[in-house]
């Protein structure tokens, strides 16, 4: 891919499966270039085949399907696992190569724990990826869980990717990375950026603002917000620094913007909010691609 009109790395958004591709149409003018489509837990009773084909017909050639998902919990639901297989084996018909979600949790053990179990279904999985050119990209929520007692996801911490990758020494695993969760976690996210780069297969397009006052008042556990996911443009993160250390290791992929969760830019403003970032984040890509001057 090209740094041409920037197709390296391209700036667009996350689409629900279950939206239909409707909902591609009526967004894909506002100049989204790609898109992760997604589905909640299962796959459910959506024809792949049948979708991919209605959506790829929308996209034409002004978009692309950077990946595709599914966020539920494969070490304990398994129909979540076997969605993870489906989609592996599913997603060429998409054009893609990457398929994003949730690692799982056993919730009733810590992190640690987990990795028997985290080795028996992504080595497998792992596998099957490989077989196929396929890369699996963990996003990174804790989803409220924590190092003792996780949910649904174990792969929130930089701790636990060192452990999953010791136990599926495979590179067709990787990380959906995005500042916002680090963040939570009171993590650098340019320094673990810089760590991690080349295990970035995916990046959700998604911030946070931490508000320090409050932390150093009431601390992580008076009851109190420290920390709003935000949508970029609107949050603490320097992006140009973000894409500087993609381009720079080679990435060649997609950010994704994942909305829904802006405590302001939402409801009424949350496509306002998402076009505003589709807009910040082309900005700090470069703006527009301008050709050099040749010479004789």
């Amino acid at each position: 891919m090209s740094k041409v009109n920037h197709e390296d790395i391209r700036i667009g958004t996350l689409a629900g499966m279950d939206l239909g591709p409707d909902y591609l149409e009526q967004i894909l003018p506002h100049g989204f270039e790609s898109f992760e489509l997604t589905c909640w837990a299962h796959i459910g009773a959506i024809d792949l085949a049948e979708y991919a084909m209605h959506a790829l017909a929308v996209l034409g050639d002004k978009a692309i399907v950077s990946s595709i998902g599914v966020y539920g919990n494969p070490l304990q639901d398994a129909q979540t696992e076997k969605d993870w297989q489906t989609l592996i084996e599913s997603v060429h018909l998409f054009g893609a190569n990457v398929v994003c979600g949730f690692a799982g949790a056993l919730e009733d053990r810590p992190v640690d724990q987990n990795m028997a179990r985290f080795k028996e279904v992504f080595g497998r999985l792992a596998k099957i990826a490989e077989d196929n050119g396929v890369k699996i990209a963990f996003e990174n929520c804790d989803m409220g869980g924590t190092w003792d007692r996780p949910k649904w996801n174990i792969a929130h911490s930089p701790r636990a990717w060192e452990m999953m990758f010791n136990e599926v020494p495979s590179e067709a695993i990787g990380l959906e990375w995005e500042p916002c969760h680090q963040m939570v976690s009171l993590v650098d996210p340019i320094r673990n950026l810089r760590k991690w780069v080349h295990r970035v297969y995916h990046l959700h397009g998604k911030d946070a603002t931490i508000n320090k006052d409050v932390i150093d008042e009431v601390g992580l556990r008076g009851g109190v917000d420290t920390v709003f996911h935000r949508t970029p443009g609107f949050g603490d993160t320097n992006w140009t620094d973000v894409i500087s250390i993609l381009r720079m290791a080679g990435f060649r992929g997609a950010i994704d913007i994942e909305g829904w969760h802006d405590p302001v830019y939402r409801a009424e403003l949350e496509m306002t909010g998402q076009v505003y970032g589709l807009n910040y984040l082309k900005a700090c890509r470069g703006g527009a691609y301008v050709a050099n001057p040749t010479t004789k």
